[in-house]
């Protein structure tokens, strides 16, 4: 794939569209119903509060059943009925499942097919299948999105739904395929495309053969023509630039799709795409958010006993950091979810209430499920919508009800928010793929160390936005938290540097700064480009087979660098006759900043003091932290510019604590609210005061 085929994401900027409430809604797909029951649902809807549904993804195969023969009616009677009820739509290309007459014709369209969902080690949560090769029919998301007749019949159908749907007054917003994702597979078609990546990025062989080492086991490519097929690869660089490059094909897979309906869409319509839940460094997610008007995201979570919303903080702290505005909940959880049974666990009363409003405090202005109806067939019978398979009002209709109903009275209040976030999480694609590639744990990888040091921010009441290596403004920030940062240009490392020097207080983990963009090791004293502002060196490393003491009295495990301290200080030190005599934690003050470096992987209870110490050096702790572990609050400004503070109560007891801040009211009671009042929420309940009158 050439890079010039990336322009398409570099549209005049785009902003996200207005939305003066919070709309709340669900998937709805008709075409599975057992029996004609639209009228029905559509009634149960409102009397839900449900004011948006997602529709068309899915089902290719009912919009063209035969090649070239295009069917519309059965969608239209939809959406001119859901118009009628004042229920909006967003309508989504049906690109991720191809129908079985396009397989027939063209079954190299499809590289893979799935293999058996592993064994479950976590009661909590479902697994699912993988995926191996070659190509068979019967699974979504197995296309070379490259394939030419592929794209060809993409088009197609993208550009006959535009036509016909345009003007729906319905439809407010348009999604571009649903959840995608590379498939790695290195086709010769593909693999071609690499080659003239490469040819395009490094110009020569020799360039390319000294950038990844290829004099290694005597692999130097003399010509592009005979360069190898990823199959069977071990270089890092090669890995990485194969990993970036399959990311470039799904970029440019949605930016194309973005562009094409772009022609066609009203000023008053947005365009999205739903990105999986969490952190996905298999995509190069700002990337594509740039081709899109909003960003969504399908954040499933575990419900009852494990309970958690910092699965929910995570994703949407991220989602929006990918515009720095409000984002979507396309799908999330309903009931129970799984593509088999063995994970069954409906939200208790109130979670569902709880999981909604926490979505809002993350950012979010729209919440939706998957699904509005659980489905009576299919791989995902047993991922249950908001109705049950007997398709009638539930213990979840009612909940989903008190939420809807709540939403249309409170949308306007927390609509548009908007955050000041002062810490920020440095997330690399690169450093997760190069870390992969050269493990250091086996239970510990680049996204658990990531994943710690949110949580430690969750834990203590502190939000955060992500940063990415891309991003050259962090100057609203005061706080930077940088997990292994092991793949990294010198460019990126200074920046960090500079970060510290003007005043910024940096948390960074072991590995950090160890190869360069290629994964090329640095010739250089590690941590190279950031010795000054560490203020330390290092030569040697161990793993570490069993836990080491610490000073203070936790453990490291896994990894140790033998850190040799210039003008760091020492914070933790290790209880060992050997690695007693090398820091495991040292802060330097490096111009008007510190920089704390983890030589090694630290428990999540000494993570979070590390980062507690970082933000008390900021001047970012407040009364925040001194909240019951039960409480967590966010903070933000709604689009009228009022500041709303949300308390979510994460247990199944009552919690009572004081309210610190300005004068306000409880939107929910309706009350007023005075500083330093007491609140008191119920199990699974929250309260969210807005300042003001």
């Amino acid at each position: 794939m050439k890079l010039a085929t990336l322009i398409l994401i570099a549209v005049a900027a785009l902003a996200a569209p207005p939305f003066d409430t919070i709309y709340y809604g669900a998937s709805y797909y008709p075409e599975y119903m057992p029996y004609e029951r639209v009228d029905k649902d559509i009634e149960l809807m409102k009397q839900a509060g449900i004011s948006i549904v997602r529709v068309g993804e899915s089902t290719w195969s009912s919009w063209e059943p035969k090649d070239g023969e295009f069917q519309f009616a059965w969608m239209d009677r939809v959406l001119d009925k859901l118009n009628a009820a004042g229920i909006k739509v967003i309508l989504g290309t049906p690109t991720y499942s191809i129908p079985p007459w396009m397989f027939k014709k063209h079954p190299d369209i499809l590289v893979t097919h799935p293999t058996p969902a592993p064994p479950m080690t976590d009661p909590y949560r479902g697994t699912y299948p993988g995926s191996a090769t070659p190509g068979y029919y019967g699974i979504r998301q197995n296309m070379d999105l490259t394939n030419p007749d592929y794209r060809r019949y993409c088009e197609r159908i993208i550009r006959k739904l535009m036509e016909h749907y345009r003007n729906h007054p319905a439809i407010i917003g348009y999604q571009v395929d649903n959840e995608t994702g590379p498939n790695g597979v290195p086709i010769p078609s593909v693999q071609r495309q690499f080659v003239e990546r490469l040819k395009e990025k490094y110009g020569t062989t020799d360039v390319l053969n000294k950038a990844w080492g290829f004099v290694y086991w005597g692999q130097l490519v003399q010509n592009w023509d005979e360069f190898p097929s990823r199959d069977g690869i071990l270089n890092p660089g090669y890995k990485l630039e194969w990993e970036r490059f399959q990311q470039d094909i799904v970029t440019d897979f949605l930016s194309w799709q973005a562009k094409i309906v772009r022609e066609y869409k009203r000023p008053d319509q947005f365009i999205t795409h739903d990105f999986v839940g969490g952190i996905r460094p298999t995509i190069n997610q700002p990337a594509v958010a740039k081709a899109l008007d909003v960003v969504a995201v399908n954040p499933y979570h575990t419900m009852q006993d494990r309970f958690d919303l910092e699965s929910i903080s995570l994703s949407g702290d991220w989602n929006r950091s990918l515009k720095q505005a409000p984002y979507l909940v396309t799908e999330t959880n309903a009931q129970s979810i799984g593509w088999d049974s063995r994970a069954q666990l409906p939200p208790y009363d109130g979670q569902l209430r709880l999981a909604a409003y926490s979505h809002v405090a993350s950012g979010a202005t729209m919440v939706a499920y998957w699904h509005w109806h659980s489905l009576h067939y299919g791989q995902e019978t047993y991922w249950k919508g908001v109705l049950s398979h007997d398709l009638e009002p539930n213990r979840t209709y009612a909940e989903v009800s008190k939420i809807g109903n709540e939403f249309k009275k409170l949308g306007p209040e927390l609509a548009g928010l908007k955050k000041d976030n002062k810490v920020a999480i440095l997330a690399s694609t690169d450093s997760y793929h190069t870390i992969r590639f050269m493990p250091f744990s086996d239970k510990a990888d680049y996204m658990s160390v990531l994943a710690q040091m949110h949580r430690a921010l969750y834990d203590l009441n502190v939000e955060s936005d992500f940063v990415v290596p891309e991003d050259r403004d962090w100057s609203r920030y005061k706080v930077l938290l940088v997990p292994p940062l092991y793949s990294a240009p010198d460019d990126l490392l200074t920046r960090i540097a500079e970060f510290v020097r003007a005043g910024g207080h940096v948390v960074m983990a072991f590995k950090s700064g160890f190869t360069n963009e290629f994964s090329t090791v640095r010739w250089t004293m590690a941590p190279g480009p950031l010795r000054q502002a560490a203020g330390f060196h290092y030569q040697e490393f161990t793993s570490l087979p069993a836990p080491v003491r610490l000073s203070d009295g936790s453990s490291a495990t896994a990894w140790a660098e033998f850190l040799v301290p210039e003008t760091a200080q020492q914070v933790l030190g290790y209880e060992s006759a050997f690695l007693g005599k090398y820091p495991a934690v040292t802060r330097n003050r490096f111009g008007q900043g510190t920089l704390t470096y983890e030589g090694t992987l630290l428990s999540a209870e000494t993570q979070r003091e590390m980062i507690r110490g970082a933000l008390e050096r900021a001047g970012l702790t407040s009364v925040d932290q001194q909240l019951q572990a039960a409480v967590r609050v966010r903070h933000g400004r709604n689009a009228k510019g009022r500041m709303l503070h949300f308390y979510l109560n994460t247990s199944g007891a009552a919690q009572e604590f004081v309210y610190p801040y300005a004068d306000g009211a409880n939107l929910h009671a309706g009350a007023a609210v005075g500083r330093n009042s007491r609140l008191t929420l119920a199990p699974w309940d929250l309260a969210i005061v807005a300042e003001g009158r």
